[in-house]
Order: C-alpha cells, then structure tokens, then sequence
C-alpha cells in the first residue's frame, strides 16, 4: 500500500498552520509535525521521516524560515517550499540563496497548496539537478557511482560505501528507497527498477513490486513470504517459483 507523503509545517501563525494542516490532511497528506520556531522544526528533522517541509520565512524565534532553509539544505536531502506573506524583491532574493523548491505566497487555496507540492516533489526526484552547480554535478556522480563489488549511499554529508553482500534487501517507501544493510538503514531517492539496475544479477532479485532481495540471505520461505533475518517479505508468485526451482536444483 503506498504511504501518504509526509510533511512538516513550519508556522508561527497557529489559525494559518491550523487552516494548512486541515486543507493538507483533507487532500491525504500526513502532517508529522506542526511547529512554530527553528529548533522545534531542528529537532521534527532529527528524529522523524520528513518527505517535505513547508517553511514560513519569518519566524517565533531569532532564526527565520531562511536559516532552516539552508539548514536542511546542508543537512537533508528533502524538498522544503517557503510559504509567506512576503513577495518583496529583497526577500525573494534573500529567499533563493538557499534554493527553495517552491516560493507560495499567502493567502493560498487549498488548489494552489497542493500544485505547489506536487510540482515540486515531481522536480526533486525527476529533474536533472546537474545543472543547478558543480556540487551537484558530483553528487549525482557519486550518488550513482557503482563498484565492483560496492555501491555509495548518501547519508546527510557523507558517502558510505556498503558492500553488495552486506544488502539484505531494498524496500520501496513512497519516493525513498529503504535500504537494509546487515548493521543500516540508508535512505535513496530513486525507481526502484533503476536501482535493481545497479546490483549483481546472480545476487538481486525483484521479489515483489516494492521489495529488491539478496537471495543470498533469503532464511526462509513459505507459499506468501519469505524470511531475511527477522523481517517477512511478500513474494511475487514468479519470484516463489524461481526460488522454489533454484532450490531443487
């Protein structure tokens, strides 16, 4: 069953943030959070799964929406759009230094919200972000970047390495991928079919239209599931029969 994108409301205007939050759930998005200053959004970031956040530029606190903005920026890599009363020139350029993936001025419809985060949920994970700068360029490099016997995920800063044997397997969640190493988790954004592209294919299998399995840590199976670790994964009638005949052969 496919998840309900999750968002957070970053809004010092209770009634605003009230009315937002009631126009998003009434569409079918989750609202993880509704929060009213920097370090409350900070801490949501932190601890939760965020797919996108909706920041309004000015603030309760001595950081604004800006200051968040480049803090998910350098920190996350999820879409954020500022909703704002200001549409002056100075804070427009103020505001794209940090690169939103959308700019929403108040008042809004319920119509407009929703475009808003559609496009810009479609722009993150389809468009070619090459062309945004020279960093990017490279992340996309390393981002896909595929060894021997290795792949690198992206977690916040840093690239790890995790060895194809060491993947259990790839759950698709929503926009992300879920990827289960024997001792992580990594988040990816990407189809999952491409990714299957990218693995061995003596090792990866799709086993089920949201699950990529190494069969190689495959513990058990039964005529639905199979077992990796403590985790049940439904099967692909296709998928049983190839394990069933690689079995007794």
């Amino acid at each position: 069953m496919e998840q309900p994108i999750k968002i957070l409301i970053v809004e010092d205007n209770v009634i605003i943030a009230d009315d937002m939050q009631s126009m998003l759930e009434e569409i079918g998005y989750e609202i993880v959070d509704n929060v009213i200053v920097y370090e409350q959004a900070e801490e949501v970031l932190k601890n939760h799964h965020v797919d996108l956040v909706l920041i309004d530029i000015i603030l309760a606190s001595d950081k604004t929406g800006i200051d968040l903005g480049k803090h998910i920026r350098e920190n996350y890599d999820i879409p954020f759009i500022f909703v704002t009363s200001n549409s002056d020139r100075a804070t427009v350029e103020n505001a794209k230094s940090v690169k939103p993936n959308g700019y929403l001025v108040k008042p809004f419809e319920q119509q407009d919200l929703y475009t808003s985060i559609e496009i810009a949920l479609s722009n993150f994970v389809y468009s070619d972000k090459a062309a945004a700068s020279a960093a990017a360029v490279e992340d996309i490099a390393m981002s896909n970047a595929v060894l021997k016997d290795s792949i690198f995920v992206k977690k916040q800063h840093l690239y790890y390495r995790i060895q194809f044997d060491d993947i259990r397997f790839i759950k698709a969640d929503n926009v992300y991928l879920e990827v289960n190493t024997v001792d992580k988790k990594f988040l990816v954004r990407s189809p999952l079919k491409d990714y299957l592209e990218k693995l061995p294919k003596n090792k990866f299998y799709r086993a089920h239209k949201s699950y990529i399995v190494n069969v190689d840590h495959i513990d058990a199976i039964n005529s639905r599931d199979i077992m990796i670790k403590d985790t049940l994964i439904p099967i692909s009638k296709d998928f049983k029969e190839f394990i069933i005949s690689a079995m007794n052969s």
